[in-house]
């Protein structure tokens, strides 16, 4: 390995490491909010511990960074309702200028001394394998690494994640994909430092499979599997798309063919005005087609997986109609629905929210904008369409087939092709705008928030049109034209 890498590390180890003056401002807000939190739970008819936990708790958090997370631990005999109640009187004692966001169930978010607070209620229960709800979790994530992450250690942390988000695989919302703050002080650990951790990745052959309790429970169907020391039934990385962790391989030769710092450093193209976009579209020569809609309420954890399948509806329904679908990416502004819950899953992927389909706003931020963005090879289609029937010697359903076409006058056939009867009959839509502008969009594969947003109403763009989704996404339209790993 050469000097430079251990130069460039040693560089961004310094930059990244939150200061004395940093540290100290964070232990005061810390312990702000834990003396509020305890003084809140002694007025409570039940007790509860009040615990750090997180980056902070564990003192891997990377200089910037200004979340406290605290958790109130609850009996676990509790009614779930009680906790929930419990749990949000505290959060509004502690956070009187806070406001309420859901994962599996409400919590409060709010500010102290600059800091932003997640006050969030768990069960105490007395091990992981016995959780009553998936935050039951972080204090084990917080204890186990307590053992095991000494100054050094968390130092080598920090340019982990540094790289991590330098390379934007950071973050395990359901947006993201990527790799959780708990997943990368485990897989730090595991190799020993950073090093030996990009080394490792950027040779690793997925599946790639680590279990550093030693379990022996793998059996799982995921691109990187890290058995949670804590619990034997879990995989840490399982929100990790196949995508992000060939990204972090590609980034890791990178690094060690080229160190430099700019790796470490978070960046995103100049965005693309409407000129930009027309000029890409005229460019490529393909045909552009979107659906932009009202940014469905809820929060961002719902909201991904759902474009998600809705664009993986379209784009089959697209293509089956023969429009060949050449590249296609969903886009969402960030006007709606609450921050993600970095406790609900830890980095496992989450479950839905019951509370955020209520119709309720989390916060009070204007509803954004959303938009499926499909690219086509096809822009027209023949006015008719071959249409194949049954085996002829399949007499019942052959009969069938050539009896509801023979009369047709719209329909060229039926006829004799092999062995099989075959119309050329009318096509539906000659181009995918008028499929997309037809009711029968609403029949295709859609999440059920975007569902009732396009039902809600929704508008066209094809070709050039596209240009007009640049005020709203041209950050995320110069990734798109101008594609890197």
């Amino acid at each position: 390995m050469s000097d430079e890498f251990d130069a460039v590390v040693s560089r961004v180890r310094e930059w990244a490491s939150p200061g004395d003056g940093e540290r100290r401002r964070l232990q005061r807000a810390a312990a702000t909010v834990m003396a509020r939190a305890r003084e809140a739970v002694a007025d409570l008819p039940v007790e509860a511990e009040v615990l750090q936990v997180g980056s902070t708790a564990r003192g891997t958090w990377t200089a910037g960074d200004r979340d406290v997370d605290v958790f109130v631990a609850f009996p676990p005999g509790l009614e779930r309702g009680e906790l929930e109640q419990h749990g949000l009187d505290v959060g509004h004692a502690v956070l009187p200028d806070g406001h309420e966001e859901y994962a599996e169930h409400p919590y409060v978010v709010g500010e102290v001394d600059g800091y932003a607070v997640d006050l969030v209620p768990c069960y105490a229960v007395d091990e992981a394998t016995a959780i009553q709800s998936a935050v039951d979790r972080t204090p084990f994530h917080t204890r186990y690494l307590a053992g095991r992450l000494d100054d050094a250690l968390a130092a080598e942390v920090r340019v982990t994640k540094q790289f991590l988000k330098g390379i934007g695989v950071y973050g395990s919302d359901l947006r993201t994909r990527g790799f959780s703050g708990y997943l990368t002080e485990l897989l730090t650990v595991e190799y020993g430092g950073f090093r030996a951790f990009v080394e490792a990745a950027a040779d690793w052959h997925p599946p790639v499979e680590l279990d550093p309790e030693a379990h022996g429970t793998v059996a799982f169907d995921d691109p990187l599997v890290v058995v949670d020391p804590t619990d034997p039934e879990r995989n840490v990385a399982a929100v990790c798309s196949a995508d992000n962790v060939a990204r972090l391989q590609h980034y890791a030769r990178e690094l060690l063919a080229d160190p430099r710092e700019s790796l470490f450093e978070p960046s995103e193209p100049a965005a693309y005005d409407a000129d930009a976009v027309a000029a890409a579209v005229a460019r490529r020569d393909t045909t552009p087609v979107a659906v932009r809609f009202a940014r469905p309420d809820v929060v961002e954890d719902q909201l991904w997986p759902q474009l998600r399948k809705s664009l993986a509806g379209l784009t089959e329904e697209l293509d089956r109609r023969g429009f060949d679908v050449f590249r296609a990416t969903a886009l969402a502004d960030d006007g709606a629905g609450g921050s993600d819950d970095p406790h609900a899953t830890d980095g496992a992927g989450g479950s839905d929210d019951p509370h955020a389909t209520d119709g309720e706003a989390t916060d009070q931020r204007e509803r954004g904008t959303a938009a499926l963005l499909v690219e086509l090879a096809v822009a027209e289609r023949p006015a008719v369409e071959r249409h194949e029937g049954p085996p002829v010697h399949v007499r019942d359903h052959a009969t069938g087939f050539y009896e509801a076409y023979a009369d047709d006058p719209d329909v060229a056939g039926p006829y004799i092709d092999g062995d099989r009867y075959v119309v050329e009959r009318p096509r539906e839509f000659r181009t995918a705008r008028a499929f997309l502008d037809s009711d029968a969009v609403l029949d295709v594969r859609l999440g059920p928030h975007v569902a009732s947003a396009l039902e809600d109403g929704y508008e066209v763009l094809a070709g050039a049109e596209i240009a007009g989704l640049a005020d709203s996404f041209g950050v995320e339209l110069a990734d798109y034209f101008e594609p890197s790993p």
